[in-house]
């Protein structure tokens, strides 16, 4: 691992608050670029997106694809916590957190708000953020993209019942959908196409050995200040928010963190337990654990406005995550020797 990967957590804080420091005094040039958008979804951020995953998909074997439906059972764990546990869990855990343990620091009204966003934020599975932490884990690409695909399925159904139901006191909620299909056409169809092109075309020309051990490696640096460049936008973009209401922001943090280290243990002993390859346990943990953050962002500001508290724990919730499902990618690779070698 380089020295660059080594401290990415310290890069990632870096960039939190290089975000917040831009947002806060460069407001104008932030607004026009948070005024960039299509259907509720960021250019600039999609585009940053969009380099994030390509590396990832230029792994995509079809092949191997195709091979997924013999081995189902870590697709299974992780549909299983990701839509019968994930959205209850977080439901209870805001609940719980929000209307009596901090009650005394935060109203009601407050309350309520903060419980939608971070329903929000559950009910919407990770997509183009895991293929980063999928990477990080060296996991299996045919299959992060399966699981991730099946999500996005699933999403289209589930997303919108499963808020409107968890959120209490949400009357007459509608869903975005156009964010959603947009969403996945910007951030999974098109780098897909792209990187399968791309691979098919390296690899007819320069063959395999040049492909994976010189162009791949390259693109490495890019993927991953990608992330890097994203995170600043959006902690720029919420600068006021977030700054403005600091013990609400680590009062938010809490229920959102313990979630995310519930769902990736679970989703991680699962795996063990049914005897999944780490290459699909890895990115199953982190797929279950972590969140589509620009859907959740996006539904939260277009249902309660960018200075809601629920748009706030949305931001929140990329606040958290971020650091922690590197620390969940640290636990998984020192934890690799859990699991057999030989694919089951």
């Amino acid at each position: 691992m380089s020295v660059f990967d080594r401290y990415l957590s310290v890069w990632v804080a870096l960039c939190m608050v290089v975000g917040v420091l831009i947002g806060k005094t460069l407001p104008e040039p932030i607004a026009a670029l948070r005024a960039m958008e299509i259907s509720h979804i960021n250019l600039p951020i999609a585009g940053l997106i969009w380099l994030m995953i390509y590396p990832m998909m230029l792994k995509v074997d079809f092949g191997s694809v195709l091979n997924v439906g013999k081995n189902p059972k870590g697709l299974l764990i992780t549909l299983f916590v990701n839509w019968l546990v994930k959205p209850f869990s977080m439901a209870f855990l805001g609940w719980l957190f929000f209307k009596h343990i901090f009650a005394p620091w935060i109203g009601a009204e407050t309350a309520d708000q903060y419980v939608a966003g971070v329903i929000i934020l559950a009910a919407a599975p990770c997509t183009a953020m895991v293929f980063v932490w999928s990477y990080l884990v060296e996991g299996e690409p045919a299959y992060t993209l399966v699981q991730v695909a099946v999500n996005d399925l699933i999403m289209l159904l589930l997303f919108a019942p499963l808020v409107k139901y968890l959120v209490a006191g949400a009357s007459g909620l509608e869903v975005p959908f156009d964010v959603l299909l947009y969403s996945v056409i910007v951030f999974i169809v098109i780098p897909l196409t792209a990187g399968v092109l791309t691979r098919w075309l390296l690899l007819k020309r320069k063959g395999n050995v040049w492909f994976e051990q010189v162009f791949l490696p390259r693109l490495h640096p890019i993927a991953i200040s990608a992330l890097l460049l994203t995170l600043v936008l959006i902690f720029a973009f919420q600068a006021d928010n977030l700054t403005g209401r600091l013990l609400d922001v680590a009062l938010i943090a809490v229920p959102i963190l313990i979630q995310v280290y519930f769902n990736a243990s679970l989703v991680y002993g699962l795996m063990r337990l049914f005897k999944v390859n780490y290459a699909i346990a890895a990115p199953g943990a982190l797929i279950g654990a972590s969140n589509f953050f620009e859907l959740a962002v996006a539904t939260a500001i277009t249902l309660f406005g960018p200075e809601s508290g629920a748009a706030l724990a949305t931001v929140v919730g990329v606040l958290v995550e971020v650091p922690v499902m590197l620390s969940v990618c640290a636990v998984c690779n020192r934890t690799r020797s859990w699991f057999d070698v030989k694919e089951i």
